[in-house]
This record gives structure tokens, C-alpha cells and sequence, in this order.
């Protein structure tokens, strides 16, 4: 069975010239100047250089974050003292010539300490403490231990190394 044949006018006879409206071709996400192409290559180099020296500062400055975490986690006890200063050792070891730190103890040591930052972190009895009470094997009272080792955190977080430019 065929469909029977449609009438020359069918439909609404006022369209019957009309044109199709052909829809214009997809704007193209590519840049089509050469212009566009140098801001991309300037923009791409820039964030890659900018990554690079975030990266080469995360890298240079990881031994602050393991000694402020052996720092928080230390206890107060009869060795504080003695892991106090290594730690601060160990860390000025990786900051700074091995030449002028590995000598260092006592007076010299907690003044090279201080040396190193913009405001001294450690007073006067902090200073005694440090250079003295490792040899003495003092005790010290917990809130005094707490304030040491709060200066020993700023001193971690905020002294100037070799690699500082």
C-alpha cells in the first residue's frame, strides 16, 4: 500500500519560498593569531618557572618541617635538653656550612643561634639553659620547657640559611 501523492500546495502556502536558514559553522577555541600563540607561550613558561621555584623552596626548606615535628613531639623529661639541642643542631647542620656550625657549643652556640634571625628568639636564661643545662643534665620545670620550646620553633621557622637569597 503507497501513500497517496501530496498535492502540489501543502501546508501553509505563504512559507512556499521559503529557505531553510543554514546555521554558520562552530567558532573555533584556537587562537588564529600568532599573538596569541607568544601570551601562551610566555604565560606557560612563566607557571613553570613559577612551579619550579615553588618547588626548589618546598624542597630546600623540608628539614624545618621534620624538626618542627620532632620538636612538637618531644617531651618534657630529663633528656629534653640534650633532644632540644640536637634537633636545633641538626637542623642549623642542614641550614648553614658544616664548617661553621659543627664546632659550636655553649655561649658560641646560642649566639650563633640568635645571630641567625631578625629578633633573638631565645633570652638571656633560654641561652643558659641551652648551653649549659645539656652538661648539667638539669631538669626543668614544664612551663619553662614549653617556652624553650617555643623559641626553638621560631628559631626553626624564621632564621636565615644558605639558601635564603
Amino acid at each position: 500500500m503507497s501513500l497517496p501523492e501530496l498535492p502540489e500546495i501543502f501546508g501553509n502556502y505563504a512559507l512556499g519560498d521559503f529557505n531553510e536558514v543554514v546555521s554558520p559553522p562552530a567558532i573555533d577555541w584556537l587562537p588564529q593569531t600568532p599573538g596569541w600563540y607568544l601570551i601562551g607561550a610566555l604565560l606557560l613558561f612563566w607557571l613553570s618557572q613559577r612551579s619550579w621555584l615553588r618547588l626548589k623552596h618546598w624542597f630546600r626548606n623540608r628539614y624545618r618541617r621534620e624538626a618542627t615535628t620532632r620538636l612538637q613531639d618531644l617531651t618534657i623529661s630529663t633528656d629534653f635538653l640534650s633532644e632540644l639541642n640536637q634537633t636545633l643542631k641538626l637542623s642549623a647542620l642542614v641550614g648553614f656550612c658544616r664548617q661553621d656550625v659543627a664546632a659550636l657549643s655553649g655561649e658560641r652556640w646560642t649566639d650563633f643561634l640568635n645571630a641567625q634571625c631578625e629578633q633573638p628568639p631565645f633570652s638571656p636564661a633560654q641561652c643558659q639553659l641551652l648551653a649549659l643545662g645539656v652538661y648539667q643534665r638539669q631538669t626543668i620545670d614544664p612551663a619553662e620547657g614549653e617556652q624553650l620550646r617555643q623559641a626553638c620553633l621560631d628559631w626553626v621557622n624564621h632564621h636565615r640559611n644558605r639558601f635564603d637569597d
